[in-house]
């Protein structure tokens, strides 16, 4: 908030009291309008480009600035900031998650399936009786590890 003691400066231009009693807009500062009431102001638009900028207000003795808030850029900025906090809600997801509990899936010696971080079976003696009988056939003998 700026504040400034009411007063003519050097930069404000003298003018005419029937300029300013009639609304007759000068450069970017439209007409001077007086509130009445227990705690009369005096507003003073500005505007650029037809394009409201603000307002001087004046009251007790103090001129306050005071901006005009752009609902289109208000909703932009808060559109711009939905869209970063959903991208940066989806990284942070995709950065969270567990790898996967199975590696690469291979097949071990004995047909056995290796996984992740786990050893492999513990080697089985089998009896002669209980070998297949294709095994018995072919004479095939178990290969070493």
């Amino acid at each position: 908030m700026i504040t400034v003691p009411v007063g003519r400066t050097r930069s404000t231009p003298a003018s005419g009291p029937t300029d300013r009693a009639a609304g007759a807009q000068s450069g970017p500062f439209g007409p001077v309008i007086g509130t009445g009431g227990t705690d009369p102001a005096v507003l003073i638009p500005v505007s650029s480009g037809g394009r409201p900028l603000g307002v001087f207000v004046c009251t007790a003795g103090r001129v306050r600035y005071r901006p005009v808030v752009a609902a289109d850029r208000v909703a932009a900025a808060a559109a711009a900031v939905a869209v970063a906090a959903v991208g940066a809600a989806a990284v942070a997801a995709v950065a969270r998650r567990r790898p996967a509990a199975v590696g690469t899936v291979t097949m071990g010696p004995g047909g056995w399936v290796s996984f992740k971080g786990l050893p492999g079976p513990a080697p089985r003696v089998v009896a002669d009786g209980r070998r297949p009988w294709w095994a018995r056939l072919l004479r095939a003998r178990r290969l070493s590890r």
